[in-house]
Formats: structure tokens, C-alpha cells, sequence
């Protein structure tokens, strides 16, 4: 009895997930971290040198754009749902989010770019096409100007659709958002398969990898996700067999680029970003629905949340960082100075991303915020006075103070 006592007491004061702030799921920040990494990881193997064990396992890595479009899906989900928030006010927010960090990196990648003398990479076309976050739209300006910020041309994309998606009745019910799972997970093993009908490489490579609309069925699995869990739903795995299960679909990428070519339709390369979509989805699911509940996760940890918060900078930069490298000294012969050069990279990255952060994207981020359009604030209630009632003949009539109400919240 005494034990069980102790159990009852001891989960009474297991601290609950702090749901206030800017990481009300500090989990889905930490994975934030991790596919960052992945994509760090996935560059520096295939633009630097291999580490054996190391590169074979991240070979594939560039799926970790796929997982943060599911994320930003499921984040805005979260975040809107029941949310009266006029589509100017969502989409300026959105523009200062991202853009400001794109103009910047943006502009020092075209400066490493003039530098190193590859001005072919930063036409007027694709500096323009960057900046109006249209770039991903179109062949020959996918990869111009800064490569890696081919992703906000999609998610601009996505953020247009967002106020007509969180609209559809299919998205509000449990029932329609189980054929939106249904539908999305059919649609993207139906892209891949179009693969088999685009014989030229490039022209598969941007329509399957790039293209907006193609990659539209992961954000829309992410928005589909994020409403099923803040209605209550709970993932079938939980969190550590999410993990588990996108490890092994990674692993099992390896012993299938033994047989086919990245260049093939059916080849490893698009099926890694592709149809890891819904293993993604259930991660991010299971990641939120263990900070509901206060469990541990062991991705919420004070530096995890911290570099989470510096992934957008550092995936923007990374790239950037290993070009001059790459170019001045080419790739490092053994594995000793391989990995030295990766940790030199990473460092490197990180230091910048953290300044970019703190110094250029969450600063101007606010200040764009706070300069655009706002939401109306809700009317005051207005007060009813209770309707007198004759005392008592026993009951004293006492003068009452006036109750003096605190500070409202700002606006």
C-alpha cells in the first residue's frame, strides 16, 4: 500500500509539457535539429568524402526536406487550428519567417558564387526568381543563387494553399482525414511511379524532387496529421518505434542503390524522399503526442531545442560554407583529414547559423511582425450589471469596494 502511495505521489508531480511560448512541443524542435543534420550529413558525404558506415547510412539524407515539409504541415495545423487569423495576417507571418534569412543567405551565396568565379549560378533570372520565391517553379533557376533555398519556393507554395486547406470540410473530420491519409500516401508512390514516363533525367529529377505540386501530398499529410492529434489521436507506434521504423527504411536504401542507379526513375534517390512521406508523418505525430503527454523524449533537452531553433539558418548556410572549401582545396584524400573537414564544416556552419539566428532572422522576423498587418483584437464583452434585488429585512446592507482588476494582456 505504501508503494503504491509512493507511485500515485510521485506521478502526481511528473511535470507536464510546457505548452506556452515558442515551443509548446519541444520535441518537434529537437527533430528539427536531427534533419538538418541529416542534410548536412547527406552533403558532406557526397560534395567532401565519405566516412565509411557514416555516409553509407546518410546517403540518402536529402529526405530530411521531406520530413520538414510534414512538419510544417503539422506545425501550422497545430498552431491555426481554431483560429479565427485573416489569410494577410498568416501569410505576412509566413513571409517574415522565411524571407528575411533567404534574402541574406541568399545574397552571400551569390557573393562565394562571384567569387569563386561560377557566375553562371546567379543570373538576374534566378536572383529575381529567388527573391519572389518562385525559383523552384522552373528548370534552370531551381538551384540558382543560394541551391538549398530551393525548398522556400515550395513552401511559399504551401503557405498559399494553407487557409484553403484548414477550409475543406474533409480536413475538419475524422473521417475525411482518414482518406487524406489514404489519398496522400496512394499520391506520392503514384509520383514516383510517373517517373517511369519522364525519360529525361533532369526533367524527372526537377518535376519529382523540386516542383512545388509534386511535393504539395507531404505538406498536406503534415496539415491532415496535426489536426488528427490536437483532436485527441493517437498514433498506432509510439515514438521510439517512429524512430525506429524511419531508421530502417534509411538502412534498407543501402542494399538497393547496390542494384540500381540513382539516375534510374526507380532508383533509391526519389524514393527516399518520396515515400518516406508517411513514416515522417507518424514521427512527428508520435513526437508531438509524447510532449502532450509530459513524457520524455529525450529530444526536448535544452541545446537540442537550441539548435533546432538554429536548423533553418544552418541548412540555408551549410552548403555555402563547404563550396569555397571544395573549390580552393578539393576533396581531402584520406579519411583522417575527411573527417576533419566535416568537423571543421559542421563548426564552422553551426557558429554562423547560431549568429544568423540571433543577429538576422528571429530580430527581423519580429520587427516585420510587428509591422504588418495584425489580427482584430476581440471586442470587449460588454458588462450586464445584475439586476437589483430589495435586501432582506435581516440582511445588513454593507458599502462593497470596488474590485480593482490587474493589467489586461498586451496587445
Amino acid at each position: 500500500m505504501r508503494h503504491a502511495n509512493h507511485t500515485r505521489s510521485r506521478s502526481r508531480r511528473r511535470p507536464q509539457a510546457d505548452l506556452s511560448g515558442r515551443d509548446r512541443l519541444p520535441s518537434l524542435t529537437g527533430l528539427r535539429f536531427w534533419a538538418a543534420l541529416l542534410v548536412v550529413l547527406y552533403h558532406l558525404s557526397r560534395q567532401i568524402g565519405e566516412i565509411p558506415g557514416v555516409s553509407q547510412t546518410v546517403w540518402y539524407g536529402r529526405s530530411g526536406v521531406t520530413f520538414f515539409f510534414v512538419l510544417s504541415g503539422f506545425v501550422l495545423a497545430w498552431t491555426y487550428d481554431g483560429k479565427a487569423v485573416p489569410a494577410k495576417v498568416f501569410l505576412w507571418r509566413r513571409f517574415a519567417r522565411i524571407w528575411p534569412l533567404m534574402a541574406v543567405t541568399g545574397a552571400l551565396s551569390v557573393a562565394v558564387w562571384i567569387w569563386l568565379g561560377q557566375t553562371a549560378m546567379v543570373s538576374a533570372k534566378s536572383v529575381v526568381a529567388n527573391l519572389f520565391l518562385v525559383h523552384a517553379w522552373m528548370p534552370d533557376t531551381v538551384k540558382g543563387a543560394n541551391p538549398a533555398a530551393w525548398s522556400l519556393s515550395d513552401e511559399a507554395w504551401f503557405y498559399l494553399l494553407f487557409p484553403l486547406l484548414m477550409a475543406l470540410p474533409a480536413f475538419r473530420s475524422g473521417r475525411g482525414r482518414r482518406w487524406i491519409w489514404v489519398l496522400t500516401c496512394a499520391g506520392v508512390v503514384l509520383v514516383w511511379l510517373s517517373g517511369a514516363l519522364l525519360s529525361d533525367v533532369a526533367t524527372r529529377v526537377w518535376a519529382l524532387d523540386y516542383l512545388p505540386l509534386t511535393r504539395m501530398l507531404q505538406f498536406m499529410l503534415g496539415v491532415a496529421a496535426g489536426l488528427a492529434v490536437a483532436r485527441g489521436w493517437r498514433p498506432p507506434v509510439g515514438l521510439w518505434s517512429a524512430v525506429a521504423l524511419t531508421a530502417a527504411w534509411h538502412l534498407a536504401l543501402i542494399p538497393w542503390s547496390w542494384y540500381t542507379s540513382d539516375a534510374d526513375w526507380f532508383g533509391p534517390l526519389q524514393a527516399s524522399q518520396l515515400l518516406s512521406t508517411p513514416l515522417f508523418a507518424l514521427l512527428v505525430a508520435a513526437a508531438a503526442r509524447a510532449d502532450l503527454e509530459g513524457r520524455r523524449t529525450g529530444l526536448s533537452g535544452r541545446w537540442t531545442v537550441r539548435l533546432g531553433h538554429w536548423s533553418f539558418a544552418w541548412y540555408l548556410i551549410h552548403e555555402i560554407v563547404i563550396r569555397p572549401w571544395r573549390a580552393m582545396y578539393g576533396r581531402p584524400d584520406d579519411l583522417i583529414a575527411t573527417a576533419l573537414v566535416w568537423l571543421l564544416v559542421i563548426v564552422v556552419s553551426q557558429a554562423l547559423s547560431g549568429l544568423a539566428y540571433h543577429w538576422v532572422e528571429h530580430p527581423l522576423e519580429r520587427m516585420l511582425r510587428a509591422a504588418g498587418p495584425q489580427p482584430p483584437r476581440p471586442a470587449e464583452p460588454a458588462v450586464t450589471p445584475a439586476p437589483r434585488t430589495a435586501p432582506d429585512a435581516d440582511t445588513p446592507v454593507c458599502p462593497t469596494r470596488p474590485r480593482v482588476s490587474g493589467a489586461g494582456p498586451r496587445g
